[in-house]
């Protein structure tokens, strides 16, 4: 047979991320946007028709999945009875909220590692 072979300690496994990743910029505007528009009142397809958009492109952006033009959100925003600033401010709030107790995703996340 062959030689006994004597590893050493295995190494500590990695722990586990007690945090989330950090949102993205669409995810946090579009949950904004929903939840503007449920404040509201007002259904998906009434919100687009008044935004000048499709009921679908709206539910994807609520949903994260599409990145908005300034014009798209102007539009929402405007059906929502909000200004840009007044979404803005809503969302930097968020992500400034959460800032602290998320995990950095792309090139922040490399930079760290470092």
């Amino acid at each position: 047979m062959g030689d006994v072979v004597r590893l050493g300690p295995r190494p500590a496994a990695p722990a586990p991320r007690a945090t989330e990743p950090e949102p993205l910029w669409r995810e946090v505007v579009g949950r904004r946007l929903r939840a503007a528009r449920l404040a509201s009142g007002k259904r998906l397809v009434d919100t687009a028709a008044a935004a000048g958009i499709s009921p679908q492109y709206l539910s994807e952006v609520e949903r994260g999945r599409k990145e908005p033009s300034s014009e798209i959100l102007a539009a929402v925003s405007g059906a929502l009875g909000l200004t840009l600033l007044d979404l803005t401010e809503h969302v930097s709030g968020d992500l400034r909220r959460t800032a602290s107790t998320s995990v950095p995703r792309g090139p922040q996340a490399l930079a760290r590692a470092i």
